[in-house]
């Protein structure tokens, strides 16, 4: 949906805003308890809304409820600011705020919007894809945060707060049924068990078939998945023995076992470049017909959610998830200190086809997981000074944290034959001959003659014999059982202590001076146990003694005069050889390694807010932030000895123990201006923020269609040299967020409720571009459409609205409910790699509720819609494993560029869930 479109639906929302006051004649209608004045503690001081000089969004329980919110990914609908999506697995979930955030599956990196549940930092975001239960509210906070919460995040922060127990026995109990066989049942009860005791037992099941069907080759559907089938738990305890001490003691406990997550294939065209421009279809893609001749599927339409994958390789995403916390607050007088102790453990399984075809190329086996064990603990101490004209804050962090991964991936029955006939395709703007001499791709027989064919092809005849060797050993992998990792696990242990103080100055009655302060400590140590049985990377990466006779030597001889391969095919074909016999640095070589590592850092970060209100209803202020989010080590073998900077690709030969620094990646860094207004009136309110936020050493993580690339994104003001790097003192910011927000809300009659919200954000790289702090290291080549590009899942405009009306049924205290939320976006592309065919076109999600409720609300009937009018919309898209013929021959991106001649990556995407409809009943007490 572009252009004129987009706009013609975001002023249709706009214009919706006068239909509830025509709904709302009605003057019987009761008003509705939410009706008050929002309170909230991001400012670690209750306060209303509107006087809390941040950019925050505040969601009621009552609006996730008539948004049918489970988790944190539907505020997506309530907030224009964030955007959630999830990829291969929900246990790494991405989050942006201002279209800045971290992306990608890998648990190496802690997300730039932090995760808060009742004051306990959470280890990655997609611990908020759980099931929240009965909670009070959720507030996202826009910018680098830090001086007032326990974990620091550089681009913002959510922080959801569960429902307290209560002094007063209540109860309440919902099901719901759905399409897709969906069933929820939800539960809670609270009460007194003395004057000073109060308990409360939240409880979540839910259960859903999966949005996807799994088909054969044949077109018979033999499963499905992305599913649901979870259940949550949390006990609470609240102990207040006095006015002045309250304790609260928390212990809740998750559980999946799903099917999760599939995805399905949304560009498989073979593409060539037209001389003036734009490109024209080859007849076939010589991928598609690998992969066809070894059982994959390809679907005309991704949106029928037919999925064909190999079979006993089954997508599975299983969780336990728990953790016990306890607040202290006690009152001093002078002075409330405040501490929060917890435990969490967080162990997620999520394993099956990694390639994401009917072909067995690559699978993760079952006893891969990853594992974080998290203690944290946060004091804090707050009061006022000098007669209140002082309110003061101090407090310490700490926290010790054990991430243990064990990633087994392993090469399939289908690889080698895969990888051969991939090589033998060849990367020009043709497919080689060379591929009618494997038909089927089914046996390294079908290499017979080869030799004589790529002498005919021009190769040197004395290299013939080496490269066919070699090609028919890689044939040869997983034809005698599939080799890979076994049990390989990467271990961080992360300890990070702050020190940190917030304090508001009230200058006169109206202004007000905010600063803050924070010091962070972090050291993270890293070590690895890999294990690898594939005896066939050793032979291909063996060295020869005596004239050219080895893949190395062919692949990497240089020719003085040209600066040139000298073997030109010849090489680029052992280069092939070696890079997919060896993937990821798969070798039997591994287990002789033994990778340790030590980083530590400390960082000053702060802010300082001046507030000025020349009227009660109105609030004006400005601020600047410095924000900090830590280093670490990207945890993927593939990525070991890749520097950025070696002259030969680093799988070409054994890695050892030397190669670790190569994991790590240095904490990103962020400036942050801000100038805002928020107006309250008793009827409406508005807020308005314009913001520039600009990030040093931005943490991005790409899927290359190989491995996980992570680095650190940094600008160059001067011209790049011709190794593509710059001096240390003309390093910048790599990546600036700068635009501004609109929040609406108004009641402008009795039970009749509508807000708006619109977000116009441009997060823009640099022109020029480095893949290190000091400028040099050149950016990963994957990267190249970077430079002067807007950043992934950044949608330059959103606009979000929400109405809702509740009259009164006659006078026996019936009221009905009818709601509708909106989400429209502009276009966004939704690979960090900003490959074209990764774009997504602007799109609007609705969703909708109409109801009838008793006396009080004691009893409700509610008919659902989630994605009412079955938007089909991509969370993310991915080059999908392997399939394409050459890094240098994948998008249309790289057309125009040296040595392209064709792009024939196939895309894969996880998709936006489809339309969903069904009843809720619920009843309290």
């Amino acid at each position: 949906m572009k252009g004129k479109s987009f706009w013609l639906i975001s002023a249709g929302m706009v214009a919706l805003g006068n239909i509830p006051a025509a709904w709302a004649q009605d003057s019987g209608a009761a008003v509705e308890p939410d009706n008050a004045t929002i309170i909230v503690t991001a400012t670690r001081r209750a306060s209303p809304l509107s006087d809390v000089p941040i950019a925050v969004s505040a969601v009621t329980a009552q609006a996730m409820q008539n948004s049918g919110a489970t988790d944190i990914r539907s505020l997506n609908q309530l907030a224009p600011s964030l955007l959630l999506s999830s990829t291969g697995t929900e246990a790494n979930a991405s989050a942006r705020i201002r279209g800045i955030g971290t992306v990608g599956d890998n648990p190496g990196l802690e997300s730039s919007v932090a995760v808060f549940i009742d004051g306990v930092y959470r280890s990655r975001t997609g611990a908020g894809l759980n099931e929240l239960g009965e909670i009070e509210r959720v507030e996202v906070l826009r910018g680098p945060q830090g001086t007032l919460f326990g974990r620091n995040a550089s681009a913002g922060l959510i922080n959801i707060i569960s429902k307290a127990p209560e002094f007063k026995l209540a109860g309440k109990a919902e099901i719901t049924y759905g399409n897709y066989d969906y069933w929820r049942l939800a539960g809670r009860i609270t009460g007194p068990v003395s004057d000073q005791l109060a308990l409360s037992l939240d409880g979540v099941w839910s259960k859903r078939d999966g949005f996807y069907d799994l088909i054969d080759t044949t077109g018979k559907k033999v499963g499905d998945t992305n599913d649901r089938d979870r259940y949550f738990l949390r006990g609470q305890a609240l102990f207040e023995p006095n006015d002045a001490l309250s304790i609260r003691l928390i212990g809740d406990y998750t559980h999946r076992d799903e099917s999760c997550c599939g995805a399905a294939y949304i560009e498989t065209r073979e593409r060539l470049p037209l001389a003036g421009g734009g490109y024209r279809t080859a007849p076939s893609n010589r991928i598609v017909t690998i992969l066809s001749r070894q059982g994959s599927v390809f679907a005309a339409d991704p949106y029928d959610r037919d999925l064909t994958i190999t079979p006993g390789r089954d997508y599975v995403s299983k969780l336990k998830d728990w953790g016990v916390s306890g607040e202290i607050n006690y009152d001093l007088g002078g002075a409330k200190l405040t501490s929060i102790t917890a435990y969490r453990d967080y162990k997620s399984q999520d394993y099956g086809d990694y390639d994401y075809s009917g072909a067995d190329l690559l699978y993760r086996d079952p006893n891969t997981y990853r594992q974080f064990r998290t203690f944290t603990q946060e004091l804090r101490a707050q009061g006022s000074a000098f007669n209140g004209v002082l309110d003061w804050l101090v407090g310490g962090y700490y926290a010790h944290e054990k991430l243990t991964l064990e990633d087994n991936i392993r090469f399939g029955a289908d690889y080698g034959r895969f990888a051969a006939c991939r090589l033998m395709a060849g990367a020009d703007a043709q497919p080689s001959a060379l591929l009618a001499l494997a038909p089927n791709c089914a046996s390294p027989l079908g290499l017979a003659g080869l030799g004589q064919a790529l002498v005919n092809g021009g190769l040197p005849a004395p290299l013939v014999p080496i490269l066919t060797g070699n090609l028919t050993r890689l044939a040869s992998i997983g034809s005698a059982g599939t080799v890979g990792d076994v049990d390989s696990r990467y271990f961080q242990k992360s300890e990070n202590w702050a020190l940190f103080t917030h304090n508001i100055v009230h200058l006169t009655s109206r202004l007000d001076l905010t600063l803050g302060l924070r010091y962070t400590h972090e050291t993270k140590r890293f070590s690895a146990d890999l294990n690898n049985d594939n005896s066939i990377c050793p032979l291909l990466q063996a060295r020869t003694p005596g004239a050219t006779n080895d893949l190395y030597e062919i692949a990497t001889t240089i020719n003085p005069a040209t600066g040139q391969p000298l073997f030109g095919r010849a090489a680029a074909l052992a280069g092939g050889i070696l890079t997919l016999g060896c993937l990821g640095n798969g070798s039997t070589g591994l287990s002789a390694l033994n990778l340790n590592d030590k980083m530590s850092d400390g960082q000053f970060s702060g802010t300082a807010v001046l507030s000025w209100k020349p009227v009660d209803e109105l609030m004006v202020y400005g601020s600047y932030s410095k924000g900090y989010k830590a280093g670490g080590y990207n945890l993927d073998r593939f990525q070991l000895g890749s520097t950025g900077l070696n002259p030969v690709p680093a799988v070409f030969a054994p890695r050892s123990d030397a190669d670790v620094t190569s994991l790590r990646f240095a904490a990103e860094k962020v400036d942050a201006f801000e100038v805002g207004l928020k107006y309250a009136q008793p009827k409406w309110s508005a807020n308005i923020a314009v913001f520039r936020q600009e990030f040093k050493d931005f943490q991005l993580n790409t899927f290359n269609g190989t491995s996980f690339v992570v680095q650190n994104i940094n600008g160059c003001d001067s011209a790049l040299t011709t190794a593509r790097t710059c001096a240390s003192g003309d390093v910048g910011p790599g990546l600036i967020s700068q635009g501004v927000e609109l929040e609406l809300s108004a009641t402008p009659v009795r039970n009749v409720r509508f807000a708006g919200g619109f977000t116009y954000a441009r997060a823009k790289f640099a022109n020029r571009l480095v893949g290190s702090g000091n400028g040099a290291v050149p950016l990963d080549p994957a990267l190249f459409l970077l430079p002067g590009s807007i950043n992934s899942q950044a949608p330059e405009v959103v606009t979000t609205v929400s109405a809702s009306w509740t009259p009164s049924l006659g006078s026996n205290g019936l009221s009905a409910l009818f709601y509708v939320d909106g989400r429209m976006s502009s276009d966004f592309n939704t690979g960090s790699d900003l490959f074209p065919e990764k774009r997504q076109d602007g799109y609007a999600v609705f969703n909708a509720r109409v109801g009838i409720r008793g006396p009080q609300q004691r009893w409700a009937v509610e008919f659902w819609g989630q994605n009412i009018f079955n938007q089909d919309y991509t969370q993310v898209a991915f080059s999908s494993p392997l399939q394409s013929s050459s890094p240098d021959q994948s998008s249309i991106g790289q057309f125009g560029r040296p040595g392209n001649v064709m792009a024939n990556q196939l895309i894969s995407a996880y998709l936006g869930d489809p339309r969903t409809y069904g009843i809720t009943l619920r009843g309290s007490f």
